[in-house]
């Protein structure tokens, strides 16, 4: 009998469902590099690139969004050895102009398939969108798989940078960047990362949380850092809740285990006038 009763025991264990989330955890950020202009002076790229090298480094992420980057800037960061980018210049889908640019370490994901679209009402083509008036605004996308848990099937990273001056633009992006991860990436796990130019309260974020949801808000721990994460290149800005503008979105099912706006600095200096949001957190 108690050898019955330890069978059925054993056989329930193996039948039991599988944890929700399964795999290793792994890092993903979202960094506004500051393009490199010359009349920065000593906050100009030149000064402070080993400096945002270190800090990907130091901080082992897996997968990162840049916005602003030129392509000298995006060039530096390809030294970063075991990465490969995803991304394309804004104004003309090749090399010119600002990437979006998403960077994948190549041991832990393979990537599957990439675009990009144009945040306008032509969004095939490089164009500017509705009240934009002096930048083109894209989205990079790319389907990766865990090779780690190839099991767990396919899951998307979307990257992008909306219009500073725009309301419309920055409006309509929301809309259209939804519009268009439902129509790429359909029912799998997705993140939705980037510089929106909008804090937690304004109407760009609300029609994004509509159908995501805000990694500062489901951290499985406690955020760290600042709230706000646009510092000027001043490092003893008060970083308020208004200044959130860099966010990381996600798809129901994701688990956060932690979310950072990091306030690493050399000198007394920042690396770029955004603060990098990381998160630690693990697929379905």
């Amino acid at each position: 009998m108690h050898r019955l009763l330890a069978l059925l025991l054993c056989l329930c264990c193996l039948a039991a469902p599988r944890p929700a989330h399964a795999g290793e955890p792994w890092r993903l950020a979202t960094y506004n590099l500051r393009l490199n202009l010359a009349s920065d002076g000593v906050n100009a790229w030149p000064q402070r690139r080993a400096e945002v090298l270190a800090l990907i480094r130091y901080h082992g992420w897996d997968v990162f969004g840049t916005q602003e980057g030129l392509p000298d800037q995006i060039a530096d960061l390809e030294q970063l050895v075991g990465f490969e980018r995803i991304g394309v210049g804004r104004d003309d889908g090749a090399l010119r102009g600002e990437h979006a640019a998403i960077f994948v370490r190549r041991e832990r994901f393979e990537v599957l398939r990439s675009g990009t679209f144009w945040l306008s009402e032509t969004p095939e083509k490089p164009s500017k969108g509705w009240d934009a008036r002096c930048c083109h605004r894209i989205v990079t996308w790319v389907a990766l798989r865990d090779r780690r848990a190839p099991q767990a099937g396919p899951f998307y990273v979307f990257n992008t940078h909306f219009d500073h001056e725009g309301v419309v633009a920055r409006r309509e992006s929301a809309k259209l960047l939804l519009a268009r991860r439902a129509r790429i990436a359909g029912d799998a796990p997705t993140l939705v990362i980037g510089d929106f130019n909008s804090s937690p309260g304004s109407e760009p974020v609300q029609i994004l949380l509509g159908e995501l949801l805000d990694a500062r808000t489901t951290s499985r721990t406690p955020p760290y850092g600042p709230e706000g994460t646009f510092n000027g290149f001043h490092i003893d800005a008060p970083l308020p809740v208004e200044e959130r503008i860099d966010h990381i979105f996600h798809t129901r099912g994701i688990e956060v285990l932690s979310w950072g706006a990091l306030t690493d600095s050399f000198q007394g200096r920042y690396p770029s006038d955004h603060l990098p949001v990381q998160v630690l957190l693990r697929l379905p």
